[in-house]
């Protein structure tokens, strides 16, 4: 699975990605991290795991001209789709790794990243990384899935359990790795040298227009996908019957509007 889960965001899965999930769950917290993001005054700014550029295109919608903005992702596939978006023509894009970042030290004033973090295999030397690039003084604002145990009515919790039961797999393995206590987040980020660390949680809803949308949405663009393909490529169709009827029992026949939970880091690099 944890191959499986490196594989996950390329080739035609970021076109599935960004079609079907990064409206419902994405977009929503791209939008509250983006203002959070504009508070700190910053004029040079890293994005990390940018993805398809959902958050990369409010950043550029937000801040002023002014600000150099860089985002970065370890699946060139991701960028190639996000440097077509309208909006972030100023944007410099790099395909980086977060355990390697190919910066000079004390390059940016804040670094970004939204829903990367939980996927880096070692957390504290990404952490390391990050100090490494920021200027002294500097912020890090990065955010995290809660337990999607503590988000019921999410799409994707109801689908990776549906999924899970079909296929008699662990939901967990559906979604992605859990990286959501708040004590090992501190003491990474204070390994990492990191100090005035906040954590918040933020609610957002998850929306769309009908059970069958968030079932396709959940199903063939998200990681049940990756698992399918590997496990259960025939059962496609059957997955996203049943994540339908799933959703359709929680929700009805109308407009699908669960709660997702976020959390939303920040850490200081020391001034000195």
């Amino acid at each position: 699975m944890p191959e499986d889960r490196a594989r996950a965001f390329n080739g035609t899965f970021a076109e599935l990605y960004d079609r079907y999930l990064v409206p419902m769950l994405f977009e929503p917290h791209a939008r509250i991290t983006a203002h959070k993001a504009s508070l700190f005054g910053a004029h040079s700014i890293l994005e990390i795991a940018a993805g398809t550029g959902v958050l990369t295109g409010e950043l550029a919608r937000v801040l002023p001209d002014g600000v150099a903005i860089t985002a970065t992702d370890l699946s060139q596939s991701m960028i190639d789709i996000a440097r077509t978006k309208p909006g972030v023509t100023n944007v410099a894009w790099q395909q980086a790794d977060a355990m390697r970042l190919s910066f000079e030290n004390d390059s940016f004033d804040l670094i970004v990243c939204q829903f990367g973090v939980m996927f880096f295999p070692d957390k504290q030397e990404s952490f390391r990384e990050a100090s490494r690039v920021l200027r002294p003084g500097g912020t890090y604002l990065f955010v995290l899935w809660d337990s999607w145990k503590e988000m019921p009515t999410a799409p994707l919790t109801i689908a990776a359990n549906a999924v899970g039961k079909l296929l008699g797999c662990d939901s967990s393995l559906l979604v992605n790795p859990p990286y959501h206590d708040e004590n090992t987040i501190r003491s990474d980020l204070g390994s990492a040298g990191f100090q005035r660390v906040t954590i918040e949680r933020v609610t957002q809803q998850a929306e769309a227009v009908s059970a069958r949308e968030a079932a396709v949405a959940t199903v063939h663009g998200s990681l049940i996908r990756t698992v399918l393909e590997t496990t259960s490529p025939e059962r496609f169709d059957e997955a996203t019957d049943a994540v339908e009827g799933a959703i359709r029992t929680k929700f009805g026949d109308g407009p699908i509007a669960g709660t997702t939970i976020a959390l939303m880091v920040t850490a200081e690099r020391p001034s000195t």
